[in-house]
């Protein structure tokens, strides 16, 4: 008997302004179901001591790095101030052919990106719940100037304005209840969730609103 093609796998394409707790909210996901797969991208960023190659990051040098671009080999990449950073295109499309869904972190420039080669991701947001949380967060981060909190919080307001683009939004106000949407939107059971949902309006009209 003929064995059953095998289901192809989603790609979902998580993104979010700095210090919206994406990292925290992918990693609890990545925890609750290890049969999701994280993809690792590649970064020609100096290694730090508590970073490992293939965990935060497959590390190359910029002619590697450029040489890969070259050969189309990124489903998206960008370079973000002095550093190079990009997607392997190989390794998604190994893992959604296997039947896996892949987990994407990544910014919204990278996201615009993933959605022109891949039409079919799926693609969430995620917001703080206020711009006083945000700004919070953000101040307990590090130890930066009043300067760079504000200019963090500007470039956060850029990234913020985006989220219409993307399919679904989820607000980080509550950390368990954001983990139980996320997990939700990868069952496909989110429909609740969509980026056009009006009340998302007001909330964002604060986030953006000028300091």
């Amino acid at each position: 008997m003929a064995s059953r093609p095998v289901k192809p796998g989603r790609l979902f394409v998580i993104a979010a302004p700095s210090g919206a707790g994406k990292t925290s909210l992918v990693k609890a996901l990545l925890a609750s179901d290890p049969s999701l797969r994280l993809s690792i991208s590649h970064t020609t960023r100096k290694r730090r001591p508590t970073e490992a190659e293939g965990r935060e990051y497959h590390f190359v040098s910029v002619p590697e790095f450029e040489q890969r671009v070259a050969r189309g080999e990124f489903l998206e990449h960008a370079r973000v101030f002095d550093n190079h950073y990009g997607t392997a295109r190989a390794f998604v499309e190994e893992q959604l052919r296997a039947g896996s869904n892949v987990i994407l972190e990544i910014d919204w420039q990278g996201a615009q990106q993933v959605r022109r080669a891949m039409p079919q991701c799926v693609s969430l947001f995620i917001l703080p719940p206020s711009r006083a949380a945000l700004a919070e967060r953000l101040a307990r981060r590090a130890t930066d100037s009043r300067e760079i909190i504000a200019r963090r919080l500007a470039d956060a307001a850029a990234d913020m304005s985006h989220y219409r683009e993307f399919d679904y939004v989820i607000v980080n106000d509550n950390f368990e209840r954001a983990l139980a949407d996320l997990e939700r939107i990868v069952a496909g059971k989110g429909e609740d969730l969509r980026s056009s949902r009006p009340e998302l309006a007001h909330l964002v009209k604060e986030l953006l609103a000028p300091a």
